[in-house]
């Protein structure tokens, strides 16, 4: 059964578009990663539009954060004054992004952009992911041990404004993660991924923070960017769908849910290899997709009067009259369910406890 997209006015399967996101979640939850870089290209596969798949995700990704970073908050495995100052860079990040953004989608050239960016960054991280499994497999079975350095220096460590990070017992210059910041807010606001994939090997090798306060630390920027981009993407666009958004949002947080649990019982190197060899099909397909396949138009597209129920409508509506309310509205349902999912996580938690101690 096909719905039609009031926002990107193409008809999808929601049931499907449910099941991917619940895919993808597993998949984050297990790994630790954002799902963006695999959603995103999923719903241009399904016929949703690169401008429109790119915020839509970004919501999602806010989503999934929040509820993450609710958790981390109430264990207290978080460095909000680094996270700050990360979000400081990511804001600038973003507003560079859109206004990139919006050049190439002027010149009719954003899904080019788009095709291309997800291309070469899947094939990166496909193929770094791709080595390390083999090799942590491989020390695995001989049982080889690898002493690493905390971080090496870079010129970047150079730099002046230095500063105390006290939970992460850090001094580091206050420019070290307002550049980092910079870089994951402009790749999010033209990706619609949270930027995890670079922000997260940054804290650990470049500014060196303690392993436990990584991805606390990394969900709470994430939620700053991917709720700059989502506003931005509202107001100069009207290209957030919420019909989307909250489908998306309810398959992740399930599929991440799950993810996590899997990943306390097994150990993900094989499953690490499986991933990479999934995100390099997936740059394989969107590079033939982009430079061989014929672009086919769906024929699912606003091409007349279209008869919408009246959810649909309100939605269109809202989005057309009152973008930035339409915005910070699509960030509430992002918060609401974010957050409802971390205290129902919490609440089974506590019963599942108490009923193994009865």
């Amino acid at each position: 059964m096909e719905f039609f997209l009031p926002i990107a006015e193409v008809y999808v399967s929601l049931p499907f578009i449910f099941f991917l996101s619940l895919i993808v979640g597993v998949l984050s939850g297990l790994f630790g990663v954002g799902g963006g870089f695999l959603m995103t290209p999923f719903l241009i596969f399904l016929g949703v539009p690169p401008a429109y798949a790119v915020p839509n995700e970004a919501n999602n990704i806010l989503g999934t954060s929040i509820s993450g970073s609710t958790t981390h908050y109430l264990k207290g495995t978080l460095d909000y004054k680094m996270g700050l100052m990360i979000v400081i860079g990511g804001a600038a990040g973003t507003v560079l992004g859109i206004l990139t953004f919006s050049y190439f989608k002027d010149i009719g050239k954003i899904n080019i952009l788009i095709s291309l960016a997800y291309m070469y960054i899947l094939a990166i991280i496909g193929t770094i992911m791709l080595v390390q499994g083999i090799s942590e497999i491989d020390r695995a079975r001989k049982k080889i041990v690898v002493k690493k350095k905390l971080h090496d220096h870079y010129w970047i460590h150079g730099l002046p404004l230095r500063m105390r990070f006290k939970k992460s017992k850090l001094y580091e210059s206050a420019f070290t993660p307002i550049i980092i910041g910079l870089i994951v807010g402009f790749i999010a606001a033209i990706m619609g991924v949270g930027g995890a994939f670079i922000l997260v090997p940054a804290m650990i090798y470049i500014i060196g923070m303690p392993t436990k306060l990584i991805p606390g630390t990394s969900l709470f920027v994430t939620i700053f960017v991917s709720a700059i981009v989502t506003v931005l993407h509202a107001f100069n666009y009207g290209s957030i769908d919420l019909i989307l958004v909250t489908v998306l949002i309810l398959g992740s947080i399930l599929g991440v849910q799950f993810g996590q649990k899997i990943g306390e019982k097994f150990d993900s190197s094989e499953f690490k290899t499986i991933l990479a060899i999934l995100l390099l099909l997936v740059g394989i397909a969107i590079a033939y997709d982009t430079f061989f396949a014929e672009e086919v138009i769906k024929q699912t597209q606003n091409n007349g009067v279209k008869t919408l129920g009246p959810i649909a409508q309100f939605v269109r509506d809202l989005s057309k009259e009152q973008p930035f309310l339409y915005g910070m509205f699509s960030i509430v349902l992002a918060l609401g369910l974010g957050v409802g999912a971390a205290i129902v996580r919490k609440f089974f938690s506590n019963l599942i406890k108490k009923t193994k101690q009865a």
